[in-house]
């Protein structure tokens, strides 16, 4: 029988002793449970880096949903390391009134906001006009689109250290709760991180310690800038897995060089690790699930043909039926069974807490309270943070405080979400989760009804 919506009765107040509804205390953020929104967004804001009210709407659900803790959808440092245009930005002092405004209706809801501090790098999904080459450790082009990037130089490097410290201050001062820098998944960071990827012969590339160098020089720059009592945290793919899909690239990363990352970072004084795994977005395990290849061919066509090396080969898999059918065989080759999904990094994780004092938080597909709850038992993690699977169901943290092992219709992992983002509003589009296509409709859409209204200052 296929899953569909919630439609579970909620009550308040989470049982006694659970773990899960525990509050979670890092050096400087106390959280009152151990469910963290991980970073998703759509494009809900303003094509030149201003936020709106449609993010205000967003976040806000998730937040009455019950999660102890937001972290915010890639929020760049400069306009160059967008990964998509309509992406809120932190580049400047006059976007810190928005951020306060957000802060404010998310600590509503006893909710603490973390703002993720990133930079694309080479790796974006749709090229704004007024940046069209990106800044990387590399001059290669970028696996997926072949989009083209410049070689940073170390004049530029010191710059963006700065700008990612100027980035935390302004965070703090719009009164949000901390910082994450997106150490993971393909941006900025983990081009520098991956020997995969990072072909520098200077001081930033070879050896792990110089791979490392801009995320702990970034770290520092940060704590000078902040204090030692704001919290600053660190999200980073414990492994690249490079070579996924295709064989005879490189597989990157290992997991005992993450080990090792970890370890430094918080020597640089970190205060939580936030564990993900591979070295490209989307990657057959993050988000591990299906990969809808028709919406990918109906986005791509409406999109992407005009970006990047690799923009007519790609064009022409998605759009031929026989490439097509390769494609998926390729690509569902590495993804594991829809059934193993949850807790995929968890042994990644579990070794990086056995390294490190500090919390860490663990990403992957989590839905099920057993699950979650046993996770944190068995010291695999301290908290587990979700992203499709709240799209799924916003309000899953006061499900399982009312006893739910899981929701009535969880989330299926069949990607749209993610995919139908780039092109259309961020909400569930399995049909199969809702009793009518309206009703999928009305869902999406519910972030653009109008709330309280918020004037941006002049």
């Amino acid at each position: 029988m296929a899953p569909v919506a919630s439609d579970a009765k909620t009550e308040p107040g989470p049982p006694v002793g659970d773990p899960i509804f525990e509050p979670l205390h890092a050096r400087n953020l106390t959280v009152k449970n151990r469910l963290f929104r991980s970073n998703i967004s759509g494009r809900f804001d303003n094509y030149d880096g201003s936020g709106n009210a449609v993010r205000f709407n967003w976040e806000q659900k998730f937040a009455r949903g019950g999660v102890g803790a937001i972290i915010s959808s890639f929020v760049p440092v400069s306009a160059e390391g967008r990964i998509v245009p309509n992406y809120a930005t932190i580049d400047r002092d006059e976007r810190i009134p928005f951020w306060r405004e957000l802060g404010k209706r998310v600590h509503e809801h006893d909710c603490k906001f973390i703002m993720q501090l990133s930079h694309s790098g080479r790796q974006r999904d749709i090229v704004a006009f007024d940046t069209p080459n990106g800044l990387s450790p590399t001059d290669h082009p970028e696996a997926v689109h072949g989009l083209h990037a410049n070689r940073i130089t170390v004049e530029q490097i010191a710059i963006l250290v700065q700008k990612f410290a100027q980035g935390a201050r302004r965070a703090r001062e719009a009164g949000l709760d901390g910082v994450e820098t997106h150490s993971a998944n393909g941006y900025l960071f983990t081009q520098f991180l991956s020997p995969a990827i990072n072909d520098r012969k200077d001081q930033y590339g070879g050896s792990l310690a110089n791979r490392a160098r801009f995320l702990l020089e970034v770290i520092r720059a940060i704590r000078a800038e902040v204090g030692d009592d704001f919290h600053v945290q660190s999200k980073i793919s414990a492994v690249d897995l490079g070579n996924a899909v295709f064989p005879w690239e490189r597989k990157g990363t290992r997991i005992d060089d993450s080990v090792q990352v970890a370890k430094w970072l918080e020597d640089a004084g970190i205060d939580a690790i936030h564990v993900s795994l591979g070295n490209a977005f989307p990657h057959p395990r993050n988000p591990a699930g299906e990969f809808p290849i028709d919406v990918a061919a109906k986005v791509y066509n409406q999109l992407l043909p005009g970006n990047g090396l690799r923009a007519l080969r790609n064009y022409l898999v998605f759009q031929t039926p026989g490439l097509r059918d390769v494609f998926k065989r390729v690509w569902e080759r590495t993804v594991p069974p829809l059934d193993q999904v949850e807790g995929l990094s968890l042994e990644n994780s579990h070794r990086i807490k056995q390294a490190v004092s500090v919390p860490v938080i663990c990403t992957g597909g989590f839905q099920t309270a057993s699950v979650i709850r046993r996770a944190i038992q068995s010291n695999q993690c301290d908290a587990v943070s979700m992203a499709r699977t709240l799209v799924a169901n916003n309000d899953l943290p006061n499900l399982f405080a009312a006893g739910h092992d899981r929701a009535p219709r969880p989330c299926s992992y069949c990607n749209k979400c993610l995919i139908n983002t780039l092109a259309n509003p961020l909400g569930c589009y399995d049909e199969r989760r809702f009793s009518s296509k309206e009703e999928m409709v009305e869902q999406i859409l519910s972030v653009y009804t109008p709330g309280d209204a918020w004037q941006s200052p002049a």
